[in-house]
């Protein structure tokens, strides 16, 4: 079964409230689903609306809300709409429901998931165009998905409603609800917190989360074709936790790392791995690691300007011939 990442989301939610009567849902637009994916979600919408809270927007007030619910045994998933819109809640999501596992002596869990639909969309502007992952991947206690793909956007929404015991910050990424990939029914998915192998290769290894995952999918068709070059892809899948194994392994296999992820070039999840592999890998590199990133400026209204910005398979690739030295 192919299915879009919106419908991924939807099927995930929609099976999450038929599954447990501890899942309810707290916010108002839910997960900025498109217009068929909604169709998908409606009957469960009509069907368990005693457990769905159409509130008014005040992300503190639904963060909290989803905190307390989540305390007092229900599974709430939190709509905090688009990225940016998380700094509302930040005092609810990093200084309540990241510390109350820890400062209970785990006597008390907090398994709420906060749903955030982020990313650089074209003319969001610098106030609608936060990729907060790596803001959030600092706190201690919060988990952070990344789904790079439909199948991902399904299984890990899912297991986030219906099995995690800790606070989850789950982001789909806005020009990610379009894509698809093929579903299979009852197949397992990979554990959560291990990242996902998408491409097999041998020449070079690029690591990408999140919208970057289509992208340098695209840049290893390309490098193949036009250059013969084989290239490995990293799906990360999630920075929080963070599978530095799987990394470690890909590059040790291929010698060579570029790192694609939508985040401001400093102190983001791009310099954490290049970190990682300076470290742990240095042994490994035949070349120094490359990082495709996002200059550390606001994301500009005017489309012509974003685009300037934008991690493109075409930066990917000039990256990637860069480490193979073929510029």
């Amino acid at each position: 079964m192919r299915i879009s990442f919106a419908e991924g989301l939807a099927r995930a939610i929609s099976e999450s409230l038929a599954a447990d009567s501890r899942v309810l849902l707290i916010g108002s637009g839910f997960v900025g689903l498109n217009t068929e994916a909604r169709a998908l979600l409606e009957p469960a919408l009509h069907e368990f609306s005693d457990r769905i809270l159409v509130a008014p927007v005040s992300e503190l007030a639904l963060a909290g809300a989803g905190i307390g619910a989540a305390l007092a045994g229900q599974r709430p998933a939190v709509d905090l709409s688009t990225g940016s819109f998380i700094f509302q809640a930040f005092a609810q999501v990093v200084n309540e429901a990241a510390n109350v596992h820890y400062m209970s002596g785990g006597q008390s869990a907090a398994p709420v998931t906060f749903c955030s639909l982020a990313g650089m969309r074209g003319a969001g502007a610098a106030q609608h165009s936060h990729r907060t992952q790596a803001m959030l991947g600092q706190v201690p206690g919060l988990q952070v998905l990344l789904p790079g793909g439909a199948d991902d956007a399904y299984h890990l929404l899912k297991w986030a409603l219906l099995e995690s015991r800790n606070p989850t910050v789950f982001i789909s990424h806005a020009l990610l609800l379009g894509e698809t990939a093929e579903l299979t029914e009852g197949a397992p998915m990979l554990p959560v917190g291990q990242a996902r192998i998408r491409r097999e290769g041998r020449d070079v290894s690029v690591i990408a989360s999140s919208i970057t995952v289509p992208r340098a999918l695209a840049a290893a068709q390309t490098m193949e074709r036009e250059h013969g070059v084989s290239v490995e892809v990293v799906d990360l899948r999630s920075i929080a936790p963070l599978d530095r194994n799987t990394v470690l392994r890909s590059v040790a296999k291929t010698g060579r790392a570029v790192i694609a992820d939508e985040r401001n070039r400093s102190f983001g999840v791009a310099a954490e791995i290049a970190a990682t592999l300076a470290e742990e890998g240095l042994a490994s590199l035949k070349a120094p690691v490359r990082r495709v990133t996002v200059p550390d400026v606001p994301v500009p209204y005017s489309p012509p300007l974003e685009a300037e910005l934008t991690v493109t398979a075409e930066k990917i690739i000039a990256a990637a011939l860069h480490v193979l030295d073929r510029r």
